[in-house]
């Protein structure tokens, strides 16, 4: 079959069949997904500030760390980023205390975590930041094949002015769109 492969063979004329775990169909399957499995989102990111460029880096975790992200108790929208000495730091996200962890093996939900990238990356932000007074703030998290990764955003910060006119925007968009279903 297409999914899966069968081999017979006969002994003593009985013939015996072999197959592979996928091809008898007994209902539906759970599977995991190979693809993203999104942790949190900082919707407020995208509002207040201008994202000029974005970019996914690692990020390193002590393990009740990692259990709270999976529970999706991860909030980050208070989050930023500074560079310091080379290396990139994620600042102002709250992972909380995992719940069935005794209080001496805790995580600090507050502290400082590192970012992994690459150093040109680093440096190429590191100068962006000091010539054009850009902000480093994470966009999003999610576990690529186990691993938790941080969509970046370098931005500039909106003024109330810019809000507004994204707001008439998309209002505006809403309008169109509203009455060309009408009319369709």
């Amino acid at each position: 079959t297409a999914e899966g492969w069968i081999s017979s063979c006969s002994f003593r004329n009985t013939v015996f069949s072999i197959r592979n775990h996928n091809s008898h169909r007994m209902g539906p399957q759970m599977k995991a997904t190979p693809g993203r499995k999104s942790v949190a989102l900082n919707r407020p990111a995208r509002r207040n500030y201008e994202i000029l460029e974005t970019l996914e880096c690692g990020i390193k975790l002590v393990g009740t760390e990692v259990s709270s992200c999976r529970q999706g108790r991860m909030n980050m929208q208070d989050g930023f980023a500074v560079i310091k000495e080379g290396e990139v730091w994620l600042r102002n996200v709250n992972i909380a205390v995992h719940e069935t962890t005794g209080s001496y093996f805790q995580h600090e939900p507050t502290r400082e975590r590192k970012l992994l990238l690459h150093k040109k990356e680093v440096r190429n932000f590191d100068q962006q930041i000091k010539r054009e007074g850009l902000t480093l703030v994470p966009l999003k998290a999610y576990f690529t094949n186990g691993k938790l990764k941080i969509e970046m955003g370098l931005g500039k910060g909106k003024n109330v002015r810019d809000k507004r006119q994204d707001i008439k925007n998309r209002d505006g968009k809403r309008e169109l769109s509203r009455m060309m279903k009408n009319v369709g």
